[in-house]
Parts: C-alpha cells; sequence; structure tokens
C-alpha cells in the first residue's frame, strides 16, 4: 500500500465540500499540500487547519475556467514545490436546469470548468510526472458520469467525457509508472447544489433533499484516500444511489423506466 507522508498532493477545488475534507485527511497523513481554488480566503482557513497535522502546506488560488492562464499557476507550484506527486482533479461546477432551458453558454461553461480544465491542468503537470518517472492523477468524476439524470445534460456530459479521457490516459501511461484514478461519487452532502447554475446561469442557491442526505464529506474523503493507497482504477463512492450504476448496466430497460420517475432534486 502506497504511504502519502511528505508526497506532494495538489488538490483543486480545495476551498470547500469533498476537495476541503480530502486536504484534512490528506495532512493527518503528513502529505505536503497544495491547495487551489477560486477562493483564497476560504483555501487560508483550509491551509491553517491542515497545518495542526501537516508542516507543509500552501495556497495557490486558480481558476479552471481560464484554461490560458493555468500554464503560470503550474509554474509557480512547481516553483514552490519542486514536482507533484499526485494530483487531485476535484474542482468542478454543477447544473440544476432542463436542456430545453439551458444557454449554450451554460453548456459550454461547464464543460469548461468540468472537462477542459482538467485535461489542461493535467497535461501541463504530466510532463513532470514524466520526467520523475512517477505519479498519480486523480479525478472526481460522478455517477452520473456513468449514467444520463434529469437536469444534469451538461454536466453528466462533463462527467461522461472525463471517464473516456482518464481511461484512455491510464492506458496510456501504463508504460510510464504513473497511475491514473478515477472516483465516481454519489450523493455527498456537499454545498454543489448550492453552488450549482441554472439554465441562465444564475446560481441554484438550494440544498437538493438527496443532497442534504447524502454521505458526509469526511467519509467520502477517507474512502478516496484509501483507493489511492490501494492505486485503485476506478471507485464508486456513496449510498443506496450507486445501485443505478448496476440497473444501467446490467438493465438497462429496467434504468430507462425509473430514470424519468427519480427525484432529480
Amino acid at each position: 500500500m502506497k504511504k502519502l507522508k511528505n508526497k506532494k498532493i495538489w488538490i483543486t477545488g480545495a476551498s470547500s465540500g469533498i476537495g476541503e475534507a480530502l486536504a484534512h485527511a490528506l495532512a493527518r497523513e503528513r502529505a505536503d499540500l497544495i491547495l487551489s481554488s477560486r477562493n483564497r480566503e476560504k483555501l487560508e482557513k483550509v491551509k491553517e487547519a491542515c497545518l495542526e497535522y501537516t508542516s507543509f502546506c500552501v495556497v495557490q488560488p486558480l481558476d479552471l475556467s481560464d484554461t490560458e492562464g493555468l500554464e503560470i499557476v503550474v509554474e509557480n507550484v512547481v516553483k514552490k514545490v519542486g514536482s507533484i506527486d499526485i494530483l487531485i482533479n476535484n474542482a468542478g461546477r454543477s447544473q440544476r436546469s432542463l436542456a430545453k432551458e439551458t444557454s449554450f453558454d451554460v453548456d459550454r461553461s461547464i464543460m469548461e470548468v468540468n472537462f477542459f480544465g482538467a485535461i489542461k491542468l493535467t497535461k501541463l503537470v504530466l510532463p513532470y510526472m514524466l520526467k520523475n518517472g512517477s505519479g498519480h492523477i486523480v479525478v472526481i468524476s460522478s455517477i452520473t458520469g456513468k449514467f444520463g439524470f434529469p437536469l444534469r445534460t451538461a454536466y453528466s456530459a462533463s462527467k461522461h467525457a472525463i471517464q473516456g479521457y482518464f481511461e484512455s490516459l491510464r492506458a496510456e501511461l501504463k508504460p510510464d509508472n504513473i497511475n491514473v484514478t478515477i472516483v465516481s461519487p454519489g450523493r455527498v452532502k456537499t454545498n454543489i447544489s448550492l453552488n450549482a447554475v441554472t439554465g441562465d446561469g444564475k446560481p441554484y442557491n438550494k440544498m437538493d433533499d438527496g443532497q442534504a442526505g447524502g454521505m458526509l464529506p469526511e467519509v467520502c474523503a477517507s474512502k478516496i484516500v484509501k483507493a489511492i493507497k490501494k492505486e485503485r482504477k476506478d471507485i464508486l463512492v456513496g449510498n443506496k444511489e450507486l445501485i443505478m450504476v448496476y440497473i444501467r448496466r446490467f438493465v438497462p430497460a429496467l434504468y430507462h423506466r425509473m430514470v424519468t420517475k427519480m427525484s432529480a432534486v
């Protein structure tokens, strides 16, 4: 099992939710942390909490929608820490709107953050891992990357794209001693629905009932850390909602009947 002590781990979306919980969990593993999101103030608070357990934690704000600016961000991080052992692509944006009521600009913005932002950052970090002869790339997808779901058209599409890209990347990087782990969470009790965008791009600002009753982010983070240590390739994290993945795979006719009747909030 992989030891994480002193491993240089970069987490995006680290200011709240699963990302923040991962930062705390990895700090307890004595990892060296780089924390990123758009909100520096929140990152500084997470950093303060992490430094109770680890001696190294730095903040590097970034906006994944600004893919052109990511090259400078990566250069700054490498100057600070030297190399990246593990990259956790966690940042993302969700959606709560019907396709017929969603502007194309919103579709594009979700893909820009969830897909293009993640792969651009990965492409910029990858040369350093190749130079070191090792590395581990983790991407937080979603169970909606395994099946479609109402009110999530662009979000689900971005997560399906993530699945395909990083599965392919894993196969390519096997000879280079670089691991790829795809994590597909179900309902986790975070602010993802509050921060989701509606059809015109405005915040949804509501906590979904399903989200409110979801797995605690600390439990989710613990499972992800275990998967990283074991170098798992693909994991599902959640509760009873995960059964939909298997129904979709093995009984698709039942899935198609169920998905139109399930609450999408």
